[in-house]
């Protein structure tokens, strides 16, 4: 065999061991390395609704727009509620009125003798007194939930965050606990990441996550704040005696479970706009190993 010849079958040898070592590698990488390309940006939404019903006079925001909080969002016609309250505030006055005069009485026969006024009507003075105090103070309760109506009729935002999807206009009418608009709060975002199950063991909480959007723009920073302890289980339904309905069909192809992974923003760059729902790639760093006594020692 000339030299040729065992050139020529080294180069496919080498060859083929790299090929099945780029094989092993991409396995790896792609079976049991802890990332994913299935992550989802997210926020907390608040979903506002009136405390009290009425007509929308004013809507004081547009769609997508920047709001901070107690900024002034929609208005409720307030003309029943300042009714309510002057109806109430008058309530105060005539009960406060009322309690005055039992007190006076009371007092002015609590000074006189038994000659002039029994025991029974001192005591029948007193009762009807403290009848007058409770009356009184709930005529002052009463006022006090007529301002409060007439404050709630005022929605404003609760924090800082975007208006979207507002779909409430002037002359709508709004019921009390049926969300008027939503609003996304903006100091809120993290990201969803949904890691297969083989991929679990590799994480840990703390661990810092690299987050590259699909849309481009800088790496975001991040690290791993809670791993989600349950998912539905869609072939494990409950039949009509209560038992378990289990499907007969199990495929040979097992295909991983994703669980979803609670990924925490460090920091958004400034000019970075960032909507839920977008998508996004998740990549966990590898944790670096603990440095032993003796590597340590030596390095001092």
């Amino acid at each position: 065999m000339n030299l040729r010849n065992l050139i020529r079958i080294f180069l496919t040898l080498a060859m083929f061991a790299l090929a099945i070592l780029l094989g092993l590698w991409l396995w790896h990488h792609y079976e049991y390395a802890p990332w994913t390309r299935d992550g989802r940006v997210r926020a907390n939404i608040v979903n506002l609704a009136p405390d009290v019903s009425g007509l929308v006079t004013e809507v004081d925001v547009h769609d997508n727009q920047l709001v901070h909080r107690d900024d002034l969002l929609l208005t409720i016609d307030p003309l029943r509620f300042q009714h309510a309250l002057s109806e109430a505030e008058a309530a105060v006055a005539v009960r406060k009125a009322s309690l005055d005069r039992s007190r006076s009485e009371a007092a002015r026969r609590a000074k006189l003798d038994g000659v002039v006024v029994s025991s029974e009507s001192r005591q029948a003075s007193g009762y009807e007194a403290a009848g007058a105090d409770a009356q009184y103070r709930q005529a002052q309760a009463q006022l006090e939930i007529a301002r409060l109506n007439l404050e709630r009729a005022s929605i404003r935002a609760p924090t800082d965050g975007y208006v979207t999807n507002l779909n409430t206009f002037v002359g709508d009418y709004v019921s009390v606990g049926r969300a008027a608009l939503a609003l996304i709060d903006s100091t809120s975002f993290y990201v969803y990441g949904y890691f297969e199950e083989t991929k679990l063991p590799l994480l840990r909480l703390g661990q810092l996550v690299d987050i590259r959007l699909l849309g481009g723009g800088p790496l975001l920073q991040g690290h791993i704040e809670s791993l989600s302890r349950g998912v539905t289980d869609r072939d494990n339904a409950t039949g009509q005696e209560l038992l378990s309905n289990v499907n007969p069909v199990f495929n040979w192809v097992r295909l991983a479970q994703r669980v979803p992974v609670r990924v925490q923003i460090d920091t958004v760059p400034d000019g970075l706009m960032l909507s839920a729902g977008m998508t996004c790639t998740v990549i966990v760093r590898p944790i670096a190993p603990k440095k032993s006594a003796k590597e340590s020692e030596k390095k001092l």
